[in-house]
């Protein structure tokens, strides 16, 4: 039996993030899809007894789950420092740069392998909006990758042209993206879940991890212009991230008025299916992005999308959306304000998006994407 082994760990991590979902849905897949012979086993770092049993639940049909010895944060260390020989045996799939990455010669130890997976450059174009600690281990482990890993995967051609500048992996780079999850679907109870929700009847949506670099300050600044549309307000949906962000603060000091802004927090699939799909506009206004997972949910689901010109998520989009330039950044917020009314207030355009979206996110499928991580595994 040949086993791929996939760290796991971002799913149960306090802010699993888009990363999070990938690592769930990629895995998922893997399984599902793993050929005559093969078979998928998780590593997680020493998680409590309650993570292992949401992974297994998660991810029914892993062969095992190995739980090492080292709680997150001290296994980040230890790999980072190379100390992770344990770990590295066999085909290791990593759906991060947390990695076992340590030397090793496929030819003296046949079926030994380890792929990572880089999903941005944002420690080096945006390494302000991340924090200091992130950006070092960011940036320690792609080194790592470039010594020791066999493969490298990433969701774009942005990223891989944008990773090769950093360093030459060349025809070790494969591009393999991400997709909606298929449990975002929107349920039979969906009134009920949006009365319960409290959402509006017309909003302006936004859905990531509450951080920095995902814009959420412009959006806000854009929503409180005399130029955006007075009467829709704006809802957001994500859990917290890092920095502080303040978004009662941030609104208060932009002038939007309270009522204007509603914080959803983190929600489950069906619930998010449902705010997605009943939004007027769905607004993506990060500075920086790998892939931009939420663009796609949102098309998905025929919501009209907004975007800004961070190249990945113009590659993810390609002309199924409306894209504003985020420079200069001190008009992107007039820049955002003038793309929502444009979209709201022209039927025709929304209509037209409503329909290019779906069509759009028909082409990033999970299953395709796990069957190129296997075809991938067996290039090598």
């Amino acid at each position: 039996m040949t086993t791929l082994r996939v760290i796991v760990d971002q799913i149960v991590a306090p802010v699993p993030g888009g990363i999070g979902r990938y690592a769930e849905e990629l895995t998922r897949e893997l399984i599902a899809t793993a050929p005559a012979g093969c078979d998928v086993e998780g590593i997680v770092s020493a998680v409590d007894a309650g993570d292992l049993a949401h992974i297994r639940t998660l991810l029914p049909g892993l062969a095992d789950l190995e739980r090492l010895s080292l709680p997150r944060r001290e296994l980040s260390l230890a790999w980072q420092g190379g100390f992770a020989h344990g770990a590295s045996r066999g085909m290791v799939h990593a759906p991060s740069v947390l990695a076992p990455l340590v030397k090793h010669d496929r030819g003296l130890e046949p079926g030994r392998q380890t792929v990572v997976t880089v999903h941005d450059v944002v420690p080096w174009t945006h390494p302000e909006t991340l924090t200091p600690r992130g950006v070092h281990f960011h940036k320690a482990m792609v080194k790592r990758a470039y010594k020791y890993a066999d493969a490298v995967v990433v969701p774009t051609h942005a990223v891989a042209a944008e990773l090769n500048e950093i360093h030459r992996f060349e025809d070790r780079l494969r591009v393999i993206g991400g997709a909606p999850s298929g449990r975002l679907r929107v349920p039979v109870d969906a009134d009920v879940r949006a009365e319960r929700l409290g959402l509006p009847e017309r909003y302006v949506l936004a859905v990531g991890t509450l951080e920095p670099r995902k814009g959420l300050g412009h959006l806000i600044a854009a929503m409180a212009r005399p130029d955006a549309p007075a009467d829709l307000p704006l809802v957001i949906s994500g859990p917290d991230g890092w920095g502080d962000v303040d978004v009662a603060g941030t609104a208060a000091a932009a002038g939007l008025a309270p009522g204007r802004v509603k914080v959803l927090g983190r929600i489950e699939d069906a619930d998010l299916a449902v705010v997605y799909a009943r939004a007027s506009v769905f607004v993506f206004p990060s500075l920086a992005e790998g892939f931009g997972l939420p663009v796609i949910e949102a098309m998905s689901l025929g919501t009209p999308v907004i975007h800004s010109d961070a190249p990945a998520v113009r590659e993810v989009a390609a002309d199924a959306a409306v894209v504003v330039d985020t420079n200069p950044i001190e008009t992107y917020p007039e820049r955002l304000a003038h793309a929502i009314f444009q979209v709201v207030g022209d039927q025709a355009l929304a209509a037209q998006l409503r329909v290019a979206g779906p069509d759009r996110a028909r082409m990033f499928d999970w299953r395709d994407s796990a069957a190129e991580v296997w075809h991938l595994h067996a290039d090598l």
